[in-house]
């Protein structure tokens, strides 16, 4: 991890509480049992420095792969590319207020989905992930548990997909925390996957259930009762959102989808980018859409339409692609490699241009919706 600053810091005046104002008086010595002393302050970040930081994660990286000739420690790793693949690059930043909410995200959620979000891009291009650069911005009172748990969570992720932070960098803001991640896969040349295949008469599919990310904010945001219970299935897919790398190597293994996308920003979202790619309009059925019966319910408790929240609403991290009628058994052969992992047909490619959504009672609309930075 490169060094940039993160100074140790004294701790701020008065940090401890009362103990040196005036009017706290000393208790009698008899007669009374002294007043309980106030408690230390929670360590945070600024009280042990970046270096200790970054030693806090170099602890918890394990030994080096063979591949990877200078680690975290150096200026810069050095790496051996995989042999007779193309390599796949990504980045993604999340932002505290943007992408989560301290207030009700735990820190080892946050560690969780900064790589997650990056996983899911690399599945839609169907690679496989190596290496990964984290760059942290954190504020200077972030508490050094927050830290810990953060990382925790980050690097779990890391070790059930294969990937090896080999660097990155810290350092200390005065606005939100920012948890900055680069990843690097790699691929088969001819296996990569992306948005702008699709050919009209190709049939749309999308891989497990959508609507469940953003009902799951919905219900943290909310403070409803049931957003208690990280159990939830929608709280938990929010939560710790599942990339489908598999899904994405085996559908570039099988040559089995003309164009993908991975659905972090919504599903209308990802049509709209796959029809802009292709050239192409899309038709979607709305009785179609693969929508958990908790999702429905939670969606109904909150007064929402779960249609609506499955087209539009974002942070699913599944994968929407396109299929060939002539590849219909290699998605068979795709469907059996991945297991109990449910690819739901959605829809269709036309070749006039447009997105449209088609009622259970025939009833058409305009496909609209997903997030978009900076819109209004």
């Amino acid at each position: 991890m490169p060094n940039k600053s993160l100074e140790s810091g004294s701790r701020d005046q008065g940090s401890g509480g009362r103990g040196q104002d005036e009017d706290v008086r000393r208790a009698p010595l008899q007669g009374r049992q002294p007043e309980p002393k106030a408690q230390s302050p929670e360590p945070a970040v600024r009280d042990v420095g970046e270096h200790a930081l970054i030693q806090r994660v170099r602890e918890r990286l394990g030994p080096s792969p063979d591949w990877l000739l200078v680690d975290v420690g150096d200026d810069a790793a050095v790496y051996e590319p995989a042999r007779g693949l193309v390599e796949v690059i990504t980045t993604d930043a999340i932002v505290d207020g943007v992408h989560f909410d301290r207030r009700f995200v735990p820190a080892r959620a946050i560690g969780h989905r900064a790589l997650a979000v990056n996983l899911s891009d690399l599945a839609a291009m169907g690679a496989t992930p190596r290496l990964a650069t984290l760059s942290l911005v954190l504020p200077r009172d972030l508490p050094l548990a927050d830290f810990d748990e953060m990382i925790d969570g980050l690097l779990a992720l890391a070790t059930e997909s294969r990937t090896r932070i080999v660097g990155g960098n810290i350092t200390s803001t005065s606005g939100p925390l920012t948890v900055d991640v680069t990843l690097v896969g790699a691929a088969h040349r001819r296996r990569v996957l992306t948005r702008d295949g699709a050919r009209a008469g190709d049939d749309v599919f999308v891989s497990g259930v959508l609507g469940d990310g953003r009902i799951g904010l919905d219900l943290l945001r909310s403070g409803h009762s049931e957003a208690s219970d990280t159990g939830h299935s929608c709280v938990a897919r929010y939560l710790q959102p599942e990339a489908r790398v598999r899904l994405g190597q085996a559908l570039g293994r099988r040559h089995a989808a003309t164009a993908a996308i991975d659905l972090s920003d919504g599903l209308a979202d990802g049509v709209a980018r796959l029809a802009d790619a292709s050239g192409l309009g899309f038709e979607l059925q709305a009785q179609a859409l693969p929508i958990h019966p908790d999702t429905v319910a939670a969606a109904v408790g909150l007064g929402h339409d779960p249609v609506r929240e499955a087209l539009a609403g974002g942070d699913d991290y599944e994968l929407l692609f396109t299929v060939s009628p002539k590849r219909r058994g290699a998605l068979r052969g795709v469907q059996r490699q991945i297991g109990d992992l449910r690819l739901t047909q959605i829809g269709t490619v036309t070749k006039a241009p447009g997105l449209t959504v088609v009622h259970a009672d025939g009833r058409r609309e305009p496909l609209t919706g997903g997030y978009e930075h900076f819109a209004r």
